[in-house]
């Protein structure tokens, strides 16, 4: 399994916008019930920065990318983006209840 943290700022008038564009990737997810997938969003406090965990039981396989909707939020993001996303790939040290456990 892998865990990915990506974590951007949007312009503040994009940022209602950023998540309805996420929320259309929940929509369409719950809808195809893709196996494999552990995803979460947060909007922060700040109203304009974002935070997303993603987690792939099978590293090679990415039910993610695929999705109308994920691509659809994908295809502006640099027009909403303030500066570029910070990636990291992340190891879990503890967890309780989260990621679907």
């Amino acid at each position: 399994m892998s865990t990915h943290i990506i974590q951007y700022e949007v312009k503040p008038d994009q940022a209602d916008e950023n998540q309805r564009l996420v929320e259309a990737v929940f929509e369409q997810l719950r809808t195809e019930n893709p196996q494999g997938l552990h995803y979460a969003t947060f909007r922060m406090e700040d109203g304009v920065s974002f935070i997303h965990l993603v987690a792939y039981d099978d590293d090679d396989a990415d039910p993610l990318r695929p999705l109308a909707a994920f691509q659809a939020f994908q295809q502006n993001a640099a027009d909403r983006i303030i500066a570029p996303a910070r990636r990291g790939t992340a190891t879990l040290v503890g967890s309780y209840g989260f990621l679907g456990e």
